[in-house]
């Protein structure tokens, strides 16, 4: 039943991930731009650069605002990660617990005695 479960929220996390795919790609490259204005304007001496690093700067801003429904899409993707990685714990515990048959019988043992 955990299987299930862990198969239904990957499934629902891929969708939400991948209907907010191009919004985290404009996410992407509007954080580029408002990096390179920034740098771009700390480089620079002249007043009109600086106006004009300043301009663009703020145009990514805005872009980086109207592109916020892909820190859902972000969410989404840990969402994965961690589904992944619980997914990869039980087989490891699974492989574990059936291959040495003295734990099993350990195992066993001690429900009997409860």
């Amino acid at each position: 039943m955990k299987k299930f479960g862990l198969i239904l929220a990957g499934g629902v996390a891929a969708i939400v991930l991948l209907a907010n795919l191009g919004p985290i790609v404009g996410l992407a490259i509007s954080l580029l731009i408002m990096y390179y204005s920034f740098k771009g304007f700390i480089k620079t001496d002249s007043t009109g650069k600086k106006i004009l690093w300043a301009l663009i700067g703020l145009a990514a801003f805005s872009a980086t605002v109207s592109n916020f429904p892909a820190i859902i899409g972000l969410v989404a993707l840990y969402v994965l990660y961690v589904i992944y990685k619980n997914w990869k714990k039980e087989e490891v515990i699974m492989e574990e617990s059936s291959s040495d048959p003295f734990t099993n019988f350990e195992r066993e043992w001690s429900q009997l005695k409860n």
